[in-house]
């Protein structure tokens, strides 16, 4: 733990920001928190709201004052510096390839790489029956196709409704981003073997509601995967 870990998260208070720079602060980092713009997607309203409203909590500044974090309130992502050893994304969109260049970003991507890429990771996951999990990856300039570190899969129970078993998968990809350093040292990945598949877009409403749909039979098949998997 002698190197520097910057965080990369938005300029206004961010729910999953808040959830990790508070674990990670237990650990003793040194570290540097950088904000960057958010800027606002068309309102969108989802038939199924899988992750936590984003916007919620405690302005990053004020947590950084109150630990004595430094700073460093970006325009831009082009204006986050070298000085770190390690990068770490907590909220951002797609980075530059000019703010990429000359460091080493992590990021936790809520789908299994290569399979799982783009967004709504989760809800793909299901309406394709595919395998879910997160994937510790550093980031490069093509989406969600930097080498991977390691990957969690998300367990599957029989009882599961959309609502738990989102909550699990959102849980894991805090704690894989709080764990980083565990899962850089002891790398895992049950899914090398896996195609690459394009990179997904939002999904819309009729899509959701089909995904919902399919769900029943989503969780009786990877509920009997998951205990096989988690059983090696």
């Amino acid at each position: 733990m002698n190197y520097t870990l910057g965080l990369i998260t938005y300029d206004r208070p961010h729910l999953k920001t808040q959830q990790v720079l508070e674990q990670l602060l237990a650990k003793s980092f040194k570290t540097k928190l950088y904000t960057i713009p958010f800027v606002p997607r068309k309102p969108r309203k989802p038939k199924f709201q899988h992750r936590p409203k984003p916007f919620q909590g405690i302005p990053p500044e004020e947590i950084a004052k109150q630990h004595q974090l430094p700073l460093r309130a970006c325009h831009s992502d082009t204006e986050i510096d070298n000085a770190c050893d390690l990068y770490m994304v907590l909220g951002a969109g797609i980075l530059s390839e000019e703010c990429l260049e000359g460091k080493k970003v992590l990021n936790v991507h809520p789908g299994i790489i290569p399979i799982s890429r783009g967004l709504d990771s989760f809800k793909w996951a299901i309406y394709h029956k595919r395998p879910l999990g997160n994937t510790l990856h550093y980031i490069d300039k093509e989406v969600d196709k930097g080498e991977v570190v390691s990957v969690l899969p998300t367990p599957v129970y029989p009882s599961d409704t959309p609502e738990s078993l989102a909550l699990r998968h959102y849980a894991l990809e805090i704690g894989m981003l709080v764990d980083f350093e565990r899962h850089l040292e002891e790398a895992h990945n049950p899914f090398e073997h896996l195609p690459s598949e394009p990179a997904t877009r939002r999904m819309k409403p009729e899509t959701e509601q089909e995904m919902l749909h399919r769900f029943k039979d989503y969780v009786e098949e990877q509920a009997y995967h998951s205990k096989a998997l988690h059983a090696d």
